[in-house]
């Protein structure tokens, strides 16, 4: 009888002691890294340039007509 107990005893301690390393043993990742990626900031087709240009443009073909 004291044998059986103490086998019962001995399997339910090494259960326990893989059932707590189960995991394995390294440390835990919580969240995933953030990654920053510098992005291009995303521009007009036109420069202002040529709108400057087409506005004095249209100016003068403006007050060319009068």
């Amino acid at each position: 009888m004291r044998f059986t107990t103490t086998l019962a005893a001995a399997a339910a301690i090494a259960v326990s002691g893989v059932a707590a390393n189960a995991g394995g043993l390294n440390a835990q990742i919580d969240e995933t890294p953030v990654i920053l990626m510098d992005t291009a900031v995303a521009g007009g087709s036109l420069s202002s340039g040529y709108i400057v240009l087409g506005l004095l443009a249209a100016l003068v073909a403006a007050s060319g007509s009068f």
